[in-house]
């Protein structure tokens, strides 16, 4: 049977689907609004079931405070142009009411919540998927309880956004460190928070990066006490392209793979152990200074180079960081 354009898209103004898709249902429906929505919905959900594996990098990311209570989600998906819809903003907003409402701790008690229209917040999200055809999911909830938190929502893009605590009424200061979590992303509050795993991990990279600098620091020495360009033979490739354009003979090129072998064998059987532990923990007082937030160099101050804690301290001596949080969906 035929169908009327306005019939169409009031069906497309109730689901969010396609012109196309729209058109098929009601035709299949014979123009029954109800059971064409319900068609449409089928269909979406089957071709998105079948997407199940698919990977979710794209989506919407908001953040809302209320007195006492903030909190940020995530409602994933698999393209920006779904992410950018308003039909998709809209729920993403509508479930962040919600939890902020019944202030929720985890995404388990989110999925139980009930919205406006009357599904419980996993099923909406299955009802969106179904129209758009795509997988979707929630992700990457955080909430602080308390006064003082102010929130930010990077360049208002809704991929990036963070929420900050201070211990005294401060907007513009927790407003400016809201910032400088998105821009820095750090990842603890001060040393004594970056967990033991982060530490001991971090520790083993400078330590295995100090014994290979001062290794190669041999080797590079041994190769031109030889005559040798040590540039012409740092690799194997480049080894092989510098004796072809004729900057390096293949006798020059034997001598610096013996030289490498053997000062390499010696020079890590005889490291001074106490000298590669003062490097190394140079190397994670840095880490610390460069991903530590109270630690880290203040990016929106008025061109001092001072830590966010001075930065804190000069708006009053008591004035501390007592929490933050921070998600995004880009590849970091």
């Amino acid at each position: 049977m035929a169908v009327s354009i306005a019939d169409i898209q009031k069906l497309r103004k109730m689901t969010g689907a396609g012109l196309a898709d729209c058109k098929k249902a009601l035709v299949e429906a014979e123009g029954n609004i109800e059971k064409a929505i319900e068609l449409v919905r089928e269909r979406g959900l089957a071709i998105a079931a079948k997407r199940s594996d698919r990977s979710t990098s794209n989506g919407c990311v908001l953040v809302k405070k209320v007195p006492g209570f903030a909190a940020m989600i995530a409602l994933k998906c698999e393209t920006d142009f779904v992410a950018a819809g308003a039909d998709f903003i809209k729920l993403t907003q509508e479930i962040l009411d919600a939890a902020i409402e019944k202030r929720a701790k985890t995404l388990d008690e989110i999925q139980n919540l009930t919205l406006a229209d009357g599904n419980d917040v996993a099923k909406a999200v299955k009802l969106r998927s179904g129209i758009t055809g795509e997988k979707m999911e929630l992700d990457g909830y955080n909430y602080l309880e308390g006064d003082n938190i102010e929130t930010y929502d990077h360049m208002g893009r809704h991929t990036l956004c963070t929420m900050v605590q201070l211990n005294q009424d401060n907007a513009d200061a927790g407003h400016k460190v809201a910032m400088q979590v998105a821009a820095m992303k750090p990842v603890a509050l001060d040393e004594a928070s970056v967990p033991q795993q982060v530490k001991d991990e971090e520790l083993q990279v400078a330590i295995q990066k100090t014994k290979d600098e001062q290794i190669e620091k041999a080797v590079v020495n041994a190769i031109k006490k030889a005559g040798i360009n040590a540039n012409l033979v740092d690799s194997d490739e480049h080894i092989e392209s510098n004796i072809a354009k004729g900057w390096l003979t293949r006798e020059e090129a034997d001598k610096a793979k013996e030289i490498k072998e053997k000062v390499a064998a010696e020079k890590a059987a005889h490291l001074p152990e106490q000298m590669i532990q003062n490097i190394a923990k140079g190397r994670m007082a840095k880490f610390f200074k460069e991903n530590c937030l109270v630690d880290q160099e203040f990016q929106f101050g008025d061109g001092d180079k001072e830590s966010v804690a001075d930065y804190l301290k000069k708006q009053d001596k008591d004035l501390k960081i007592v929490a933050y949080k921070r998600f995004t969906l880009a590849a970091e």
